[in-house]
C-alpha cells in the first residue's frame, strides 16, 4: 500500500497522471459505450450502403445484415437511369449553394448590426429577433402568405422564404461580439465605414463562425423537402430529397403492383432507391472534412455571449 502511494506521489511530480483501478474501468466502459453508440448510429447507413450493392432478393427477406449478398452495381446503374434524377440533382446543388449564399448575406448582416451597442433599439429588434424561435404561425399561415406573394413553384420561395435561421444568427452575433472594439475603432480613426469594416476585418476574423453556420445551412438546404414538397409542383424544380420521397411513395403505393423479385434479377425499386439515397448522402460526406477543423472552434467561441 505505501509503495503504491509513493508510486502515486513519484508519478503526481512528474507530471505522470496514474489512473486507478476504479478510473481504469470507467474510462473502459465509457470507451465500449461510445463504441456502441456510434455503431448503433452508422449502421444504418452502412445497411443503406451493403444493401444497394446487394441482390435485391436477399435484401426483401432480411438476409442482408453484415456483408452484401451478390455484389452487384445493377441498382446503380438503374439509379442513374431514374427519370428527373440529374435535374434534381442539379436543383438540390442550386437551392443549396444558392441558398447558403442568402443565408450568410442575411445572417452576417444582421448580426453585424445586432452586435453594436451603438444601434438605436438594439434590444427590441434583438427581442423581436429572439421571439420567432419559440412563436410562429405556423404551416398553413406560412403556406398562404406564399400564395399571397404568388411565390407558389418559385425557384425563389426555396431560396428567399428561409433566409435566415435565427439560432445560426445568434451565434454570428456572439462571435461579433468577441471581436476587440480597438479594432473598429482603429478603422473607424482611419476613415472606414461600416461596410468596409464588416468585409475586412469582421468577416475575416470569423472564419471558424462563418464555417460552421455555413455547415448549418448547406445541410439544412441539401436534406430539406418538407417545403420544397409543398411550394413546387413542376417535377423540373424540386430538388433529389423530394425525388426520393416521392420514388418512397410510389413504392409503397404500387407494392401490389410491382413485378415478384426473384434469384436472377438484377434490380428492384427498394435496391435503386437505397442506391439514390447513397448519392444523396456523398455530397455532404465529401463537403464536411474540409470544415470540419472549423467547426469546434466555431462553436465554443460563439457561445460564450449571449
Amino acid at each position: 500500500m505505501k509503495k503504491t502511494q509513493s508510486i502515486r506521489q513519484s508519478g503526481k511530480h512528474a507530471g505522470i497522471k496514474i489512473q486507478s483501478r476504479g478510473e481504469k474501468v470507467f474510462d473502459a466502459c465509457l470507451n465500449a459505450f461510445g463504441v456502441i453508440l456510434v455503431a448503433i448510429i452508422l449502421y444504418p447507413i452502412y445497411y443503406v450502403l451493403i444493401a444497394s450493392v446487394s441482390q435485391p432478393l436477399p435484401v426483401e427477406n432480411g438476409s442482408v445484415i453484415l456483408t452484401p449478398v451478390g455484389f452487384n452495381l445493377d441498382s446503380y446503374r438503374q439509379a442513374f437511369r431514374t427519370p428527373f434524377l440529374w435535374t434534381s440533382l442539379m436543383n438540390s446543388l442550386y437551392y443549396t449553394f444558392g441558398g447558403v449564399l442568402v443565408n450568410m448575406a442575411f445572417s452576417t448582416t444582421m448580426a453585424y448590426a445586432l452586435s453594436k451597442k451603438r444601434l438605436v433599439g438594439r434590444k427590441i429588434f434583438t427581442l423581436f429577433t429572439v421571439f420567432t424561435m419559440w412563436f410562429s404561425a405556423g404551416i398553413i399561415p406560412l403556406y398562404m402568405t406564399f400564395r399571397d406573394f404568388h411565390m407558389l413553384n418559385s425557384r425563389n420561395a426555396i431560396l428567399f422564404g428561409f433566409a435566415m435561421n435565427t439560432y445560426n444568427m445568434i451565434i454570428l452575433k456572439s462571435f461579433f461580439e468577441q471581436v476587440p472594439e480597438s479594432l473598429e475603432e482603429a478603422a473607424f480613426i482611419d476613415g472606414a465605414g461600416d461596410f468596409r469594416i464588416f468585409s475586412k476585418i469582421y468577416l475575416p476574423l470569423s472564419k471558424p463562425a462563418l464555417a460552421t453556420v455555413g455547415l448549418f445551412y448547406a445541410v439544412n438546404r441539401w436534406n430539406g423537402y418538407f417545403w420544397p414538397m409543398n411550394l413546387l409542383t413542376d417535377d423540373s424544380k424540386v430538388p433529389l430529397q423530394v425525388l426520393l420521397k416521392k420514388l418512397l411513395v410510389d413504392k409503397v403505393k404500387n407494392e401490389m403492383e410491382s413485378a415478384i423479385v426473384t434469384a436472377s434479377s438484377l434490380s428492384n425499386q427498394t435496391t435503386i432507391i437505397y442506391a439514390l439515397i447513397i448519392l444523396a448522402i456523398i455530397p455532404m460526406a465529401i463537403v464536411y472534412p474540409f470544415v470540419q477543423k472549423y467547426f469546434r472552434s466555431g462553436l465554443t467561441l460563439g457561445a460564450n455571449k449571449g
